[in-house]
């Protein structure tokens, strides 16, 4: 096979056809095995018409497919064009998505394939189905992130989003929400990388404030175009991740990070778990969570959990930027009384934490370990014993 591309995509209409074309009942040319159309028999007689040898050319490519004989099934694709002129308009509507799911899967394995083969092929079935132009952009958006072709799965997708016919329907409108989706996730994918840019330059380094601003410009467009469609009913958990990501480094204190620590602990990778930890410190370093019970109930399980799993080092790592404004922040005597009188509740996690982070001397431990509650004696008695368990002030004490 000379030209894999041509030999592919080429239209009947071309002259090179094969020495072994046959002509079938319909008057047009099969250029592949004339011994397989001959044998095809119903009722002991030959069968030569139209859907009889496509339908037999569709069972070979399928074979050969099944096989891995890449080669045979573009032998046997060249000649399933020709469903394309079926007398039978509903065969003939289908076939441009048959032929998409086929061909794509042949160029992607097939040894003579490439990059300029399978765009070649991508961008005729587009135009050659309307209907279909939306799935193939997307699925050919897919193709050239496999590899590594960045910028043209971007413009791909790009071209896709405004892409119209006729009146909108509910599948043209799927498949825009999924378009936007991995165009967001794309934008995701270069906001990390300028990230770990960024992290690698010196804070007084001249570049650092344009890859600082850089950034930040990628990180509110992903924001913008992925907070946009997760406002829509379905499932879009890993763009969510990715979403709310993003707002962390953006907004810490968003509502969306609470869900986000979720997420992470469902997680298997360490680096994982120890973003969930640091996630719910940077919720409560803000004054408008300080009252968030919610936060507050998740950090004091949590410490336990990290601390119990011997990541006494990932707390102390967030504790040590925070040991300094924490106490007065959040654990003086003051709010020691006054969450006591307004929440009860939400007083008792913050002691756990509190004894914890700064062991049984802390004021605000002490305050609401002090109060005389019979309801809550046993609760009481159970924050003593954690803190004195895991508090990292003296560890093992």
């Amino acid at each position: 096979m000379s030209d894999f591309s041509e030999e592919l995509i080429r239209s009947k209409t071309e002259d090179d056809q094969e020495e072994s074309c046959v002509l079938s009942g319909t008057g047009m040319y099969f250029p592949w095995l004339q011994k397989h159309i001959d044998t095809v028999e119903t009722g002991g007689k030959k069968e030569k018409d139209f859907a009889q040898t496509t339908s037999a050319c569709l069972n070979r490519i399928q074979e050969a497919l099944l096989k891995h004989q890449w080669p045979q099934a573009a032998g046997y694709m060249h000649s399933y064009f020709q469903i394309l002129e079926d007398s039978d308009s509903h065969k003939r509507q289908a076939a441009p998505e048959i032929i998409w799911k086929l061909g794509s899967e042949i160029l992607f394995y097939h040894p003579k394939s490439n990059m300029e083969t399978f765009n070649t092929f991508a961008d005729r079935m587009k135009n050659m189905g309307v209907m279909n132009y939306l799935k193939i952009s997307l699925q050919h958006a897919l193709y050239l992130l496999h590899h590594g072709m960045l910028e043209d799965a971007n413009r791909n997708l790009s071209r896709a989003e405004t892409w119209r016919y006729g009146e909108k329907s509910s599948s043209q409108e799927v498949l825009i929400n999924l378009i936007q989706a991995y165009k967001g996730l794309l934008q995701y994918y270069t906001w990390s990388k300028k990230k770990m840019e960024l992290s690698n330059l010196d804070e007084d380094d001249y570049a650092y404030n344009t890859a600082s601003q850089t950034m930040l410009n990628h990180s509110w467009k992903t924001s913008v175009n992925l907070g946009a469609l997760i406002q829509t009913p379905g499932v879009w958990d890993p763009f969510v991740k990715s979403y709310v990501e993003i707002l962390y480094q953006i907004v810490p204190s968003h509502k969306l990070m609470l869900e986000f620590h979720r997420l992470l602990k469902k997680s298997e990778k360490k680096d994982h778990h120890k973003l969930g930890l640091e996630v719910l410190f940077g919720v409560l370093d803000f004054a408008g969570c300080t009252k968030n019970i919610t936060a507050w109930k998740y950090l004091a399980k949590y410490l336990r959990q990290t601390l119990m799993g011997n990541h006494l080092a990932w707390v102390q790592e967030e504790w040590n930027s925070r040991k300094t404004w924490w106490p007065s922040f959040h654990f003086s005597s003051f709010w020691a009384k006054s969450d006591w009188k307004e929440d009860i509740a939400l007083a008792c996690e913050k002691a756990l934490v509190a004894g914890i982070l700064l062991g049984k001397g802390c004021r605000y431990f002490r305050y609401i370990c002090k109060q005389d509650h019979q309801v809550l004696r046993k609760k009481i008695r159970r924050i003593r014993k954690s803190v004195k368990k895991h508090s990292i002030v003296n560890p093992g004490l």
